[in-house]
């Protein structure tokens, strides 16, 4: 891998890969070539733990499956376990690398395994059983309002007095829901010393409000401990190139958290209009000829870099620093 040091490996040590489904986990254990299977559930667990009494893995490498992958992830972070937590498409790209095309439980265990020992992911810790919480409940409030918007958009199209009145009922019901989970994600923060004053923080940022503040309080959590050029990778804002040979191809962003990258869109929109600094950065940009778009995205770029500073300080945003 091109610009990565890639670790030497102990002869000894162990490698494994654990495949997530709803009621089983695949286990392989590389290169011994053990593997076995056991159920998603808390006497799994246990049997899971009992397999490694004796030889700690240097490694064990989870796909990440919504929900399924919390509880053992959780458990084996507790038994003192170092667990990297991996993107299924780039586990699944690995595996094709090495000629694997067939998909099974089996295989995804396998190639979960040679994957840590290969290219050593970072081992990670579970997010706090409160703020895993706090984010199901922002992400059923991102949902329910996109939700809503979609409702919107049919009610503008419907022409049948019928549909317009179900229609409007939905909405209504949603309103509501969207309201309740709000205070919710309200109290919850509140209730929180930290969570409380980071929020204070994020929502002093121009363009930064409850919800966006909310939303980057669970899905970029490791804001404040990050280098400035490692928040804006996070939030997939960091231009990538694309050059072969003579040809300088158009730098574009990829990657990073897409939850989080659409709440900095929505305060990038606000600040622009309405912060001095940031609006006469984003026109001098758009003079400099630069497409709407991209100025858009510098913004968003300095929003989340300055959210990362500001945590790291633990002070508010003010326009000129004290």
């Amino acid at each position: 891998m091109q610009g990565k040091n890639l670790p030497v490996r102990s002869a000894d040590e162990i490698y494994v890969g654990c495949d997530v489904s709803k009621d089983h986990l695949d286990i392989y254990l590389h290169p011994s070539g053990e593997r076995f299977r056991v159920a998603n559930d808390r006497h799994g667990l246990r049997r899971l733990k009992r397999a490694f009494a004796g030889r700690v893995p240097a490694l064990i490498v989870v796909e990440a499956t919504g929900k399924y992958h919390r509880a053992v992830r959780r458990s084996l972070s507790e038994a003192g376990l170092a667990v990297a937590v991996v993107n299924p498409l780039r586990a699944r790209l690995f595996a094709e690398a090495c000629g694997r095309l067939a998909k099974t439980d089996r295989v995804d265990a396998e190639m979960l395994a040679r994957m840590g020992h290969a290219l050593a992911p970072p081992a990670s810790t579970p997010m706090a059983e409160d703020l895993e919480a706090l984010a199901e409940l922002v992400r059923a409030r991102n949902a329910a309002t996109a939700e809503r918007v979609a409702l919107k958009n049919r009610l503008a199209a419907a022409a049948v007095a019928f549909l317009k009145a179900e229609l409007r009922r939905r909405i209504a019901s949603l309103d509501t829901h969207v309201e309740r989970l709000g205070r919710e994600i309200e109290r919850r923060i509140a209730a929180d010393t930290v969570l409380a004053r980071r929020a204070e923080i994020l929502a002093s940022i121009p363009g930064v409000g409850p919800v966006v503040a909310a939303d980057l309080l669970v899905d970029m959590a490791e804001l404040g401990r990050l280098p400035a050029k490692a928040a804006a990778s996070l939030a997939g804002l960091a231009p990538h190139a694309d050059d072969s040979g003579g040809r300088n191809g158009r730098r574009r962003i990829r990657g990073g958290r897409p939850q989080a990258r659409r709440a900095l869109y929505l305060a990038a929109l606000s600040a622009a209009r309405h912060e001095p600094l940031l609006a006469a950065f984003y026109r001098r940009l758009l003079a400099a000829g630069k497409r709407p778009k991209v100025a858009l995205v510098a913004v968003m770029r300095k929003l989340v870099i300055l959210a990362n500073t500001l945590l790291r300080e633990n002070r508010p945003w003010y326009p000129i620093r004290p």
